[in-house]
């Protein structure tokens, strides 16, 4: 089953609830400041936890301090969906408890 493309209205619209995420190059995107490597780290796996119960995956990208996430939905030839909020949404309720900014 593929999930649908959203409008750039609805996009805009889902990104309202999701604060420092953006849409750009056909993806939403994020970048989390940590307080150190280690806390990078242990956010990344969080992530990987998440996207493994959601069967949907990002680009992830692990900096000394920082992670940044990339996501869309290969599945609806690239575009942003449903999908892609939703667990940029899961991602943004556990990124705090790990220190991120």
């Amino acid at each position: 089953m593929t999930a649908e493309p959203l409008s750039a209205e609805a996009v805009e619209t889902g990104l309202r609830e999701l604060p420092g995420w953006r849409a750009e190059g056909g993806r939403v995107i994020r970048i989390y400041r940590l307080p150190s490597h280690f806390a990078a780290a242990a956010l990344a796996v969080h992530i990987a936890r998440i996207q493994d119960e959601l069967g949907h995956h990002s680009e992830l990208t692990l900096g000394y301090d920082t992670v940044r996430v990339a996501v869309n939905t290969h599945d609806a030839g690239g575009a942003i969906t449903g999908k892609d909020l939703t667990l940029a949404g899961r991602i943004e309720a556990v990124a705090p408890g790990h220190g991120a900014t």
